[in-house]
């Protein structure tokens, strides 16, 4: 059992304070701590102070530059992240050259087909953070950006876990294929091959796909100062989401970053003899 739940009911005081809050009508349930506070508080038992400060958890972890990449492409994605200007100011730099770094490679081995064009989730950043961007790498336009919910099993307004794994509700972190689309439950969607082994490759088992959701708008947002959740997919708001659909295409690359990414198409040597060879194409 609980002990601060074992504590309580050794006290008699305390359970006839119990008793008087909930006579009063009180309709909020608190935290089982912060209930033994103001249980205490009421029968004049000493309450302690507030412990130390914690840290900001709305910070994202820090992510390295990669390695390999030559001062030229480097600089290249730089000036490209500034030539989007403030629809990108949210972008992380290490999260958008990663973004780059794996389209070139995938770009040069075929994975992807669609030039150019690149989308990119920093899934560490609060569901209440426009955090996905569909850029056109080729204009320097950043063509949408939107929220996206992130899966149950991730988190709540922050996502610190992800999974690969079938039933977890997680978002799975990595690089994905879009592919074609359908009408299912959630209206215009667009399936997502998952391209990086143990990371997402579980994609199509799990079902994930980009579609609308009602708990993934600035509505919902309004009302519970954070998205809500799917079952792992990228849900999308459902003012944007044909627009963002239709923005990627098919056989474009698109990436949810987060701290714990590994994958072999970060690979900076290889992404700077992609570019040498044909730039963004």
């Amino acid at each position: 059992m609980n002990e601060a739940l074992l504590s309580f009911l050794r006290k008699p005081s305390l359970l006839l304070a119990l008793v008087l809050i909930l006579l009063s009508g009180c309709q909020s349930v608190e935290p089982p701590e912060q209930a033994f506070t103001a249980i205490r508080a009421k029968s004049g038992e000493s309450v302690p102070g507030p412990g130390p400060a914690q840290p900001d958890t709305l910070q994202p972890p820090p992510l390295a530059p990669l390695t390999g990449l030559s001062a030229d492409l480097r600089q290249r994605i730089q000036a490209l992240h500034r030539s989007l200007g403030p629809a990108a100011a949210d972008l992380r730099p290490a999260v958008w050259e990663r973004a780059c770094v794996g389209y070139l490679v995938l770009r040069q081995q075929g994975k992807v087909r669609r030039r150019g064009l690149v989308a990119v989730a920093d899934m560490e950043l609060p569901s209440s953070t426009q955090r996905l961007w569909v850029v056109d790498l080729k204009a320097g336009r950043v063509l949408q950006r939107s929220y996206v919910a992130h899966g149950r099993g991730s988190g709540k307004l922050m996502a610190r876990r992800f999974s690969n794994r079938i039933k977890s509700a997680c978002t799975a972190l990595g690089f994905y294929r879009t592919a074609d689309t359908y009408s299912g439950s959630h209206g215009l969607s667009r399936r997502l091959q998952g391209l990086d082994a143990r990371q997402n490759s579980n994609a199509q088992d799990r079902y994930i796909v980009l579609h609308a959701a009602d708990y993934a708008g600035p509505e919902y947002l309004r009302h519970h100062g954070r998205l809500g959740y799917s079952r792992g997919c990228p849900a999308l708001p459902p003012e944007q989401y044909r627009a963002i659909i239709g923005a990627v295409g098919e056989g474009a690359c698109l990436l949810l970053c987060g701290s714990a990414l590994e994958s072999r198409w970060l690979d900076g040597a290889a992404a700077s003899q992609a570019f040498t060879a044909r730039g963004w194409r």
